[in-house]
């Protein structure tokens, strides 16, 4: 994973428990790194160990703490790091989910070595989709369900988020029913 990933997460916990807490868990995961490059690549195994160490530290399953870290992606990292390629995605949450198959495309361009998992969405109605995630990294659905929740907060769109298929239970793929109200009823 690119530098990008491993730094949100120092911000998250930074911001959250300081900085004396990500040096102790980088101590526990054994990462010496002092500083991680934003577009430097490191392997996906030590952003593992990161958050396995967080997670025991903290106190949080690792499960919960993705899911933060996608709320915390879309709300911060992205925003501030990535904003106008993600405002020129969509105005809305359905008009965004719509466009997401496009947006590692562009990310892409940026970070051409990156590995991005792969969205779809079927079963498109005025209230709902159903979005397909695909991913040869385990483990990340969590993350995949804060983004979801980050995008709602976004914007201010209330939504319910209901996973119908999962991979670490033998599905080939993640497939998460996301229904909102439009804002204009909310």
């Amino acid at each position: 994973m690119y530098g990008m990933v491993n730094r949100a997460l120092e911000d998250m916990v930074t911001e959250q428990f300081g900085e004396d807490t990500w040096e102790r868990i980088k101590a526990a995961a054994g990462v010496d790194v002092e500083v991680f490059i934003t577009n430097e690549g490191y392997p996906d195994e030590l952003t593992y160990r990161l958050a396995a160490a967080a997670s025991t530290l903290l106190g949080q399953p690792v499960p919960v703490l993705l899911e933060a870290f996608g709320m915390h992606w879309v709300l911060k990292t992205a925003r501030e790091g990535y904003g106008d390629l993600m405002d020129a995605h969509g105005s809305t949450l359905p008009e965004f989910l719509l466009n997401l198959p496009n947006f590692h495309t562009r990310v892409s361009l940026i970070f051409p070595y990156l590995e991005p998992p792969r969205f779809a969405c079927s079963d498109v109605s005025a209230q709902s989709l159903r979005l397909h995630y695909y991913s040869h990294r385990a483990g990340l659905t969590p993350f995949v369900r804060g983004l979801l929740q980050g995008l709602g907060q976004m914007f201010a769109t209330p939504i319910t988020i209901e996973q119908e298929a999962d991979r670490a239970t033998g599905a080939d793929h993640d497939i998460f029913h996301v229904s909102w109200i439009p804002p204009a009823t909310a």
